[in-house]
């Protein structure tokens, strides 16, 4: 089991005590009604979570993999969809800007970032180039003192609420001329083209960007031209390791409602929890849900230390998104007909888990990452 410090134990109640009073009363809600707890991101914020990894002279509170990982199991085991949001935020745009940006752009975008006033979005994935993120077609071209992107971005998490955003575009001809900007949604150009509807994480909003001749000024550039795959896939890693929090906190939340269900339901005159069948399949869970946490946070502590290695990430959200869909099921199946039913959260956290299992790359490229680090 992890040994956890007294600052990070403070850390867990903490954002545990928050989940229960401001995510837990509207966990259901926003997944019926496809909206987002925007309230609860200010709050955040009034924690110091939105810069959790960022130094203090931006507003952050200059902690490392580990903590944002274990706050994304807490928020996680109460309501995935906006700790989905709060990761695009947090690791995806702020802690991205904090490794890559230039001191003016700092200075300029993660305070407001990080105190709430502004949300962020990182924008990689198009329509025809998923998995393959090298791939892309969108385009940046620069005349003058500015740069106009083309194209189109999808499956972009807090895309409709967004008023900052990390866009990767090509802006060379080789594979691996990829640049970074810094676009913001005023920027002409750029508009969001749709929302998107989806089966599970309905209450983090997502959305289809476009790119048509956006203007985005020369000094919004993060480093250097054509020189961005090292951090994109950096950034990918660190996103892999912290994401697996919330797959960790999935599977957390499917046992303890199943545990809970199993001791309080009865079948023919006993108590669920006292077939063997039942607790079989809570045996499972508890053993599976030990093994990814044990994973995950030796990943997280790695990761911290500076290590780099791709399959770090790759392993940690291979195996934990495929723990936290089978926890889903298990809780359906414990459950039964009341697993099915909307009425009871289960079947919520089944879907939610899913993503796990193709956001951030799909379960396929993670066993081709492993794979490719084996062959080294």
């Amino acid at each position: 089991m992890m040994e956890w410090t007294s600052d990070q134990k403070l850390l867990h109640k903490t954002v545990a005590d928050f989940a229960q009073k401001e995510l837990l009363p509207l966990a259901s809600h926003i997944d019926e009604t496809e909206t987002w707890n925007k309230p609860a991101f200010h709050k955040m914020a009034d924690l110091g979570l939105l810069g959790i990894t960022v130094s203090e002279e931006f507003g952050g509170i200059a902690l490392g993999a580990t903590e944002a990982t274990l706050v994304m199991e807490t928020l996680g085991t109460v309501c995935a969809s906006t700790t989905l949001s709060y990761l695009a935020h947090s690791i995806l745009t702020v802690n991205n800007l904090f490794l890559n940006a230039s001191q003016a752009q700092k200075e300029k975008y993660l305070p407001s970032l990080i105190s709430g006033k502004w949300i962020g979005a990182m924008a990689m994935t198009e329509p025809g180039a998923g998995s393959d993120a090298l791939g892309m077609t969108t385009r940046a071209v620069k005349k003058g003192n500015t740069y106009y992107l083309t194209g189109s971005k999808t499956y972009i998490t807090n895309g409709t609420e967004a008023d900052v955003l990390v866009v990767y575009a090509r802006t060379g001809d080789s594979k691996k001329d990829i640049s970074t900007f810094i676009v913001e949604k005023s920027f002409p150009g750029f508009k969001v083209s749709k929302k998107l509807k989806k089966m599970g994480m309905r209450g983090s909003p997502t959305a289809e960007l476009s790119f048509d001749q956006c203007e985005v000024p020369a000094e919004n550039l993060v480093g250097k031209e054509n020189d961005s795959v090292a951090h994109m896939m950096n950034n990918l890693n660190c996103e892999r390791v912290t994401i697996s929090g919330i797959s960790l906190g999935l599977a957390q939340a499917c046992l303890n409602y199943s545990t809970r269900y199993a001791s309080e339901r009865s079948q023919f005159g006993t108590p669920l929890n006292q077939f063997q069948m039942i607790q079989e399949r809570l045996a499972e869970m508890a053993t599976q849900l030990s093994a990814g946490k044990a994973l995950v946070y030796s990943a997280a502590k790695a990761f911290d230390r500076g290590e780099r290695s791709m399959s770090l990430g790759a392993q940690c959200k291979l195996f934990t998104a495929k723990m936290a869909t089978q926890a889903g099921l298990e809780a359906i199946q414990i459950l039964g007909g009341y697993g099915y039913m909307r009425e009871y959260p289960v079947e919520r956290f089944m879907r939610d888990a899913k993503l796990m299992e193709i956001g951030a790359g799909t379960n396929e490229v993670m066993r081709l990452i492993i794979a490719r680090e084996l062959y080294k």
